[in-house]
């Protein structure tokens, strides 16, 4: 099987499995989709919806965040961790919203990823999700782990993983792509002892069976970006 026809295969499957798979950010518009995507570096999507409501709740638009006190975010997201730097790459992108794009968050890929904490995935999650635009794919530590297991791809560096999948995934679905990956590696594809004896991918995964207990294949840890 070559790696397009697993991929087609994948696409077969999952939508099956995960019907209402879609972005577990919470969100109520494209700013707030950016914002909480850059909490989640380094962070679970669990803990950012615990923060965002109070958050948004105080500072629900680009000119509120960006006239915020730096200390007063800070309070605010200081359980997502790297709560400092998270606070001021939030607020220096949301002046540069403000200022430069004229309050609505751009929907280009390369305005997005100028404004400061914005990185290709981030700038991915807030294209496909929030404007249906399919710019790119989204690769996090759950899409690098299984594109490399179902053998999608060799890199492990998050750009040359993406440049694989696009060859192979149709862009009409590289937004719902991740969240299919992302929502089997936190629900059977996991880190460490995949269920692979019930998963679903278990017939088309090249490596099905060599990733538990004592296995000499371990999964490497990929940035995100």
């Amino acid at each position: 099987m070559t790696r397009a026809e697993r991929a087609s295969e994948i696409l077969r499957i999952l939508p099956a499995t995960y019907p209402d798979a879609h972005c577990e950010l919470d969100h109520g518009d494209p700013f707030q989709l950016l914002v909480a995507t850059i909490l989640s570096a380094q962070c679970t999507d669990a803990r950012v919806n615990l923060v965002t409501p109070e958050l948004f709740r105080k500072y629900p638009d680009p000119d509120s965040m960006a006239a915020a006190r730096q200390e007063d975010i800070e309070d605010l997201i200081r359980s997502t961790g790297f709560f400092r730097n998270k606070a001021s790459n939030i607020r220096a992108a949301s002046a540069a919203i403000v200022e430069k794009h004229g309050g609505e968050v751009p929907r280009d890929l390369g305005e997005l990823t100028g404004l400061p904490g914005v990185g290709r995935k981030t700038a991915n999650v807030v294209l496909g999700n929030a404007f249906g635009i399919e710019a790119g794919i989204v690769v996090d530590t759950h899409v690098a782990r299984l594109s490399r297991r179902l053998e999608l791809t060799s890199h492990a560096d998050p750009v040359k993983i993406e440049r694989d999948l696009m060859k192979i995934v149709p862009r009409e679905a590289w937004a719902l792509w991740s969240h299919l990956l992302i929502w089997h590696g936190r629900r059977r594809c996991f880190a460490r002892n995949p269920d692979c004896d019930r998963c679903e991918l278990a017939r088309c995964c090249p490596t099905a069976g060599q990733h538990g207990r004592g296995s000499k294949i371990v999964s490497k840890r990929v940035r995100r970006v």
